[in-house]
């Protein structure tokens, strides 16, 4: 029987070699020199995320994804962006790999300039190099893959982020990545519910993990969350946040999309108020 291709492998494959690439046209020196120019405000994308008054959406920037194709044919990452900041999101997530998902560092860029939301280069962070790339586009965040890591090396980009001002949201799936990311010392941990190797989308994932969760973590919980009686169940089970691209990208109105999820739902008495206002008789309280 032949293996299944290992996605995750593949795309980390081909994030080395694009970054080797950028790295001869651009040396690392040139590059600090731009990235020192920029403001990041790490403190602020944590902050934004642990938020306990709101429910907290990072609404993702992402064209295509290798699950479903293209989700967006007429993709303008600034255009969204500004949607997610009216909508509500606490946070904008811009993925910027080129070669599974379409994304790119200048995506990054022109939201930073057009929104005043915090932002989280979605990518898959290999090298010391994109971290620099991250702060000069104007990134507040950046992600760490467990999964895409050895130990040694979540270690030092966590580490090397920080001294950028960049927060980090170390990303697992299981629990020995969860292990791993406590023994990290991870202040924001990502569960996605999707298999990056498989692809396969199970939202369980996050709950399974929830109970070993640190206290002083900020949990987030990423993937196939679709209703606000999701993100309700995922609140409950500890969860502060939650990642969320497919669900905007193929929504034609985003901003509904968005509020549909985060606006708190109205109080029985407002619901009376309503009903009086139409003209109905609101229905009785349930009996104790």
């Amino acid at each position: 029987m032949t293996a299944a291709p290992d996605l995750l492998a593949a795309i980390v494959a081909a994030t080395r070699r694009i970054t080797d690439v950028r790295a001869e046209r651009e040396s690392l020196d040139a590059l600090e020199r731009r990235a020192a120019k920029a403001s990041p405000r790490g403190d602020l994308f944590d902050a934004a995320l642990a938020r306990v008054d709101r429910v907290n959406v990072v609404a993702e920037c992402k064209r295509r994804s290798p699950s479903k194709g293209v989700l967006c044919a007429d993709y303008d990452p600034v255009a969204i962006a500004r949607k997610y900041e009216q909508g509500g999101a606490a946070a904008i997530s811009v993925l910027t790999e080129p070669t599974f998902f379409d994304g790119a560092l200048d995506h990054l860029t022109a939201v930073r300039n057009a929104v005043a939301l915090p932002l989280l280069r979605k990518d898959f962070i290999v090298d010391p190099y994109q971290l620099f790339e991250a702060r000069a586009a104007g990134a507040d965040a950046i992600l760490l893959i467990v999964a895409a890591l050895a130990q040694s090396d979540l270690l030092m980009l966590q580490r090397r982020a920080r001294e950028l001002g960049l927060a980090s949201v170390v990303e697992v799936h299981d629990d020995d990545e969860l292990t791993r990311a406590i023994d990290a010392g991870a202040k924001v941990i990502g569960v996605n519910n999707r298999n990056l190797r498989t692809l396969a989308v199970d939202v369980e994932a996050s709950y399974r993990l929830a109970a070993r969760m640190p206290k002083d973590v900020v949990a987030v919980s990423e993937s196939g969350l679709q209703s606000r009686a999701d993100l309700e169940r995922l609140s409950s089970a500890g969860y502060r946040a939650f990642l969320i691209g497919e669900r905007f990208m193929t929504d034609a109105d985003p901003v509904r999309a968005l509020r549909s999820l985060t606006e708190s739902r109205p109080s029985t008495n407002a619901r009376d108020a309503l009903s009086a206002v139409e003209g109905r008789v609101p229905s009785p309280e349930p009996r104790q």
